[in-house]
């Protein structure tokens, strides 16, 4: 990551704890980074006030107001449905561009191609980022990642946007200081942002997605005992299920962690979908990569955002009778229970205790 970024992070009208998902993550994980935010609606508040963390980071109603803090970038915040870029922010990034500001951004829409942001963009100097854009040399999965020694653990979800990248992120340095070497491997736009590498495997043409997993994943495995592989999407997901299995073949975890949100019962903006119960979900996700590689679900990572403690505790507790599995929310409590499960698994795996892990 270079410690030179300093993101006015771009959010009109969206800034919140499910609609800014590119934003959030880079206020908990890189906030030194973070100049200020850019959201009308929130004007006036600090970034603590809407999301319950982040401290004093402030939010601002206007571009020129969000110079006062000196940024060098631009940084589109959201993540929305099919990662289009709202028209009605296109003259803030025009903004953006003529003050010379880079721009960062995790879109579908490749604002590096729009030829009046790249012409303005060459003028001041300025570069455009656009994070999911994928290379143009991957190749088919052909499980590489059998021959690794590293174990692979995939986070796997219920449904979007509930966890995924985030658990893997919580866990990490808790896993290294349990004396292991851990990598964590970025498969979207905003786990890129925050590491510094990856690749958004959701915008690679579909027979490469397994490849670019696996690529990712052995990339990610030089010099590491454990790789934390960031998930994606759900099996269960009517959009989004084909990169979910594409990252399951193309990883080859040999353990997943579960993760869900207990007040969710149905898919978000899908209610005709309901999520099954946990311990179907584990044998959904076990069956399914029964056939390359055994890989049990070691732990549950719940996100109790909106539960308050009381019910965020009994639904960890009632998780963990369910499913017979270490239970814990890696935000909001201690994440030390499932790095001690990965741990265990991993130390288990190299001693051949744990059979047809290899």
């Amino acid at each position: 990551m270079s410690l030179s970024r300093r993101f006015l992070i771009l959010a009109e009208g969206s800034f919140g704890p499910l609609s800014s998902k590119t934003a959030n993550a880079c206020i908990r994980y890189i906030p030194d980074e973070v100049a200020a935010v850019l959201d009308s609606t929130s004007a006036n508040a600090v970034v603590q006030d809407v999301l319950g963390f982040g401290g004093n980071i402030p939010i601002v109603a206007t571009f020129a107001d969000g110079m006062r803090y000196r940024p060098n970038a631009l940084l589109i915040g959201i993540a929305p449905a099919g990662g289009q870029f709202p028209d009605a922010w296109r003259p803030i990034v025009l903004e953006a561009l003529r003050a010379g500001l880079h721009v960062w951004s995790g879109l579908h829409t490749m604002l590096g191609d729009d030829p009046e942001f790249a012409a303005l963009a060459a003028a001041s100097g300025a570069t455009i980022r656009d994070l999911r854009r994928a290379p143009p040399d991957l190749e088919v999965a052909s499980g590489r990642v059998r021959d690794l020694n590293a174990t692979v653990v995939l986070t796997v979800g219920t449904d979007c946007n509930i966890g995924k990248m985030t658990a893997q992120l919580q866990v990490q340095s808790s896993v290294g200081q349990l004396g292991h070497r851990v990598n964590f491997a970025a498969t979207g736009q905003t786990g890129i942002l925050v590491e510094g590498r990856g690749l958004a495997v959701d915008a690679v043409i579909a027979d490469f997605v397994a490849g670019a997993a696996e690529a990712l994943t052995i990339e990610a495995a030089e010099g590491a005992d454990i790789v934390l592989v960031e998930g994606q999407g759900s099996l269960i997901h009517p959009a989004y299920s084909g990169v979910t299995l594409g990252l399951m073949h193309g990883a080859l975890p040999h353990a997943m962690v579960l993760c869900a949100q207990p007040s969710r019962t149905t898919i978000h903006r899908n209610p005709w979908v309901p999520i099954p119960p946990l311990s179907d979900m584990i044998r959904l996700y076990e069956a399914t990569m029964d056939a390359l590689r055994p890989a049990p679900v070691i732990a549950i990572a719940l996100n109790t955002f909106d539960l308050d403690d009381r019910a965020a505790r009994a639904a960890i507790e009632r998780v963990r009778l369910e499913t017979g599995l270490p239970t814990t929310d890696p935000v909001r409590y201690e994440p030390l229970i499932i790095a001690e499960a990965i741990a265990a698994f991993h130390m288990e795996r190299v001693s051949g205790a744990v059979d047809g892990m290899a």
